[in-house]
């Protein structure tokens, strides 16, 4: 297949792990370039990584942790400014490990359908990503058990894009800072005429999540809104924040109704911050606090 694509990898505080990444996407044929933006790492971690990167591997010090969709926008800006590079990237975390097809088969579906601009590797959960007008980004049953499927938005396990959807609908909106950037990338995808899908046996496995319960339930809860927001108005907004209340509420008195990532400090932050339209970076009280466990 002539297709081919640059990998663009996000890393931070995982050297080794990322080396491991980084050499899987390089031994896949479809990769032509590797792209590693490193978000702000400790110094040991980076300098791991930097020993050990090939010298063809170009890589971005960002020089803080900027979050997720910021990083890769720093990746897609320097893929986007080579003219003569690639026409799809792939975008994915330091652990993120791709089976040998999985790219084989992304853009194999991307070559049969033109108006495609997100393509999603399948992460194995059997789910569909849609776009709830006041829930947000959640996951219905799957459709099919194979081949192409319409998404609302790509996994950021492995998510690829095209370079006319991104220099048509612009890069990943950074108030995000991490969750709920790939609904809003894709809906605007669609908006703009371009079909978001997901290929089932693109199989990509990410072993574990590294952020802190509380920050991933900050970012969540508060994202959330942002996006109902931003997408489908402020009465839909009002009706996530208030359900946002109440499962606050129902949570600290019923802990059976507590979700995998609850941490009623974050939430509550997250509430203030929301009234506040505080987006970017989690406020370092969340960070801190999920890092001394209260």
């Amino acid at each position: 297949m002539s297709h081919r694509l640059t990998a663009i990898i996000i890393h931070w505080n995982q050297g080794a792990t990322c080396l491991d990444t980084v050499a899987r996407f390089r031994a896949l044929d479809e990769v032509e370039s590797v792209i590693v933006v490193d978000n702000g790492s400790r110094s040991d971690q980076r300098a791991l990584l930097v020993d050990g990167l090939p010298a063809d591997v170009q890589l971005i010090d960002v020089g803080f942790n900027s979050g997720f969709g910021p990083a890769a926008n720093r990746g897609w800006e320097r893929w986007l400014a080579d003219l003569a590079g690639t026409e799809w990237s792939a975008v994915a975390p330091h652990d993120a490990y791709p089976t040998d097809d999985a790219l084989r088969l992304l853009l194999d579906a991307a070559s049969d359908r033109p108006r495609v601009g997100l393509l999603s590797a399948d992460v194995g959960d059997n789910a569909r990503p849609i776009v709830d007008h006041v829930f947000g980004p959640i996951t219905v049953p799957a459709a099919s058990d194979a081949g192409y499927e319409a998404v609302d938005y790509p996994h950021g396990t492995l998510m690829l894009a095209s370079r006319s959807c991104l220099e048509h609908i612009g890069l990943f909106d950074e108030r995000y800072f991490a969750y709920c950037e790939e609904a809003d990338l894709g809906l605007r995808a669609q908006r703009a005429g371009y079909d978001v899908g997901l290929v089932r046996g693109a199989r990509v496995i990410n072993p574990q999540v590294n952020t802190p319960t509380g920050v991933v339930d900050y970012l969540k809860e508060r994202n959330t809104v942002l996006l109902v927001a931003t997408h489908f108005g402020v009465r839909k907004a009002a009706m996530r924040f208030a359900i946002a209340v109440w499962q606050l509420v129902d949570g600290t008195v019923r802990p059976t109704k507590r979700g995998e990532y609850w941490h009623a400090g974050a939430r509550r932050r997250a509430l203030i911050d929301i009234v506040r339209r505080s987006w970017g970076p989690p406020p370092e009280s969340v960070v801190e606090s999920t890092a001394a466990g209260s």
